[in-house]
């Protein structure tokens, strides 16, 4: 009997098994989540508790520093897995670009004209070898000595580098690797210091600024003692520059120098896919007692003017928040005494990703600490509300929950809205959509019914509809915003449609200084019907941070509907 023919159709059809069950033995996983990827090449399920090891070791002396990478030892990448040598249906295990722009709302493509330094201890020998097979692997744009995107010194602005370091070299990796996901066309400077001491590292910091980059990501950090007060004057006051630092690993506990009130210190949350509209969801990152973001109260560091929370009164730590959980974890290219391709998390990867998300928002303002930023765009941030890091007193600061928490600050990204100036300096408004012309309620935070509408527009294209024509319940729209220099005045316009009376029915505003806890009614309940648009304000005073909350209220009976028209917010 001959040899059957086999057509070329079946044979590639043959040829596509035989490479999917190559990828399946090796762990390999062509498509899906990064957690079914994780998942896959450990036999594990994703929620499973995973196995890391610290990259650094803990100090064991005031003003030393350690590094805040954990890496997964769990996860085994194939040797298929090597530069310029991996299929295109195969990814790496750990979140790659893509995943983390879709999880945040951010822009491809980003950081033009930026340079974001990366600043850490020791020499990492492959830093830009290792740098290309990252970038090589998603697609991303070449960053490069040669092509003059990628630049390597050491802290004082020369090419002696210092010794290299096994656990450094995986934390640089982490971060080159993640601001380069996040902002793939801005320039990247490293700058490494001679050894893991606060001195050494804070002079990195300032060689970093005098070279000129307007954002610095710093993924260390170290007890807290009484001379973080003269190393905040010494290494970290760079207005005009966004400085970001890592929370800490060790679950709740304050950190320097991510207590210090000049940055913007960062936490780390879990983040996994899911079925809501944003797709995906977060919660605090906690594993154990000894592993989890960091939080707490400073023991030495002044309260930030803009920072409001009652419970803590000297710096709260976090401001904001990004992936750190290494059960979720994000994919590195490593390859200095390790095995390239690894799964890396701690908030030595959240640092960096809102270093680079300033840096796609924008120059900061001159004078500016713009760690100030995300206080005056509540409502442009993933607010995380579920999960802890420990046990405290007050709660929030160790238990997340609508609003400010420490584990997770104010959120995490949504856009870059909550990163960028805002018009917190100089004059005009501070205010994030206050004309609704983005059609959309971006900026705000809504309850009951409230959608931007063209009905509703007094100037422009949109306005917002706080309400509805059909019976319903109190509905409301908030920002909160910081008052820029100069300003002394809130005002926006309101048509009320609201054929019943002001005992049952209304619209009103409120104007709460946040800095001074009281609260103005800058509308008074009002119930008209037919009048048309008019206009009230407040009175503001610079530097405080105000929530404006516009609403319209509705007893729900039928036949006597109550909605509010509110547009042209501004601070002037």
């Amino acid at each position: 009997m001959g040899i059957p023919h086999i057509s070329r159709a079946a044979q590639r059809t043959a040829l596509t098994g035989l490479v999917s069950l190559a990828f399946a033995t090796t762990g390999l996983v062509a498509a899906g989540s990064a957690q079914a990827r994780i998942a896959a090449s450990t036999g594990a399920s994703a929620s499973a508790t995973p196995h890391v090891k610290r990259l650094c070791s803990q100090p064991t002396k005031h003003r030393v520093m350690a590094c805040k990478a954990l890496a997964r030892t769990d996860v085994v990448q194939p040797h298929a897995l090597t530069v310029n040598a991996v299929s295109p249906l195969a990814v790496p295990s750990g979140y790659g670009p893509s995943d983390l722009l879709s999880a945040y709302n951010l822009p491809a493509n980003g950081g033009a004209g930026a340079t974001i330094a990366i600043v850490d201890a020791q020499d990492d020998p492959n830093a830009e070898s290792d740098l290309a097979a990252y970038r090589s692997q998603y697609g991303l744009p070449a960053c490069t000595t040669a092509n003059g995107c990628f630049s390597k010194i050491d802290q004082n602005g020369g090419t002696n580098y210092p010794t290299a370091d096994a656990g450094w070299a995986g934390e640089i990796s982490l971060d080159l690797d993640m601001v380069s996901a996040i902002a793939p066309n801005a320039h990247i400077l490293l700058v490494e210091s001679s050894t893991a001491n606060m001195s050494d590292l804070g002079t990195a910091v300032n060689t970093a600024v005098a070279q000129g980059a307007k954002y610095v990501s710093n993924s260390y950090g170290g007890s807290e003692d009484s001379s973080d007060l003269t190393a905040d004057n010494q290494y970290f006051k760079h207005p005009g520059v966004a400085i970001t630092v890592s929370a800490g690993d060790s679950a709740y506990g304050a950190e320097y120098p991510a207590a210090s009130q000049y940055v913007t210190s960062v936490g780390g949350t879990a983040l996994k896919r899911d079925s809501s509209t944003r797709g995906w969801s977060e919660s605090v990152w906690h594993t154990n007692s000894t592993e989890g973001t960091g939080s707490g109260c400073s023991a030495y560091d002044p309260k930030p003017s803009w920072q409001t929370d009652s419970g803590c009164s000297k710096r709260a730590i976090s401001d904001v928040s990004a992936v750190a959980d290494p059960a979720t974890g994000v994919a590195v290219y490593d390859s200095y005494q390790a095995s390239g391709w690894n799964v890396y998390g701690g908030t030595s990867a959240s640092a960096p990703i809102i270093a680079g998300v300033y840096a796609l928002a924008g120059t900061p303002g001159t004078g500016d600490y713009p760690s100030k930023y995300p206080y005056a765009h509540t409502g442009a941030l993933n607010d995380v509300t579920t999960g802890d890091n420990g046990t405290c007193s007050p709660s929030y600061l160790c238990t997340a929950g609508p609003g400010y928490d420490g584990p997770t600050g104010l959120g995490t990204p949504n856009g870059t809205t909550a990163f960028a100036t805002g018009g917190s300096t100089g004059g005009g408004s501070a205010l994030t959509n206050g004309t609704f012309e983005a059609g959309t309620l971006s900026g705000w935070t809504s309850t009951g019914s409230a959608a931007a509408s063209t009905t509703a527009a007094h100037t422009g294209s949109y306005g917002a509809l706080v309400g509805s024509s059909s019976p319903t319940n109190t509905s409301s729209i908030a920002q909160t915003f910081t008052a820029p220099t100069g300003s002394s005045k809130v005002s926006f316009g309101y048509d009320v449609t609201c054929p019943d009376t002001v005992t049952y029915d209304w619209a009103t505003a409120t104007l709460k200084d946040n800095t001074t806890g009281t609260t103005t009614t800058v509308l008074p309940k009002t119930c008209t019907n037919g009048a048309g648009w008019k206009t009230a304000s407040g009175s503001l005073t610079a530097g405080h941070s105000y929530t404006l909350t516009l609403t319209s209220k509705d007893d729900d009976y039928v036949g006597d509907e109550t909605y509010t028209y509110y547009d042209d917010v501004t601070v002037s």
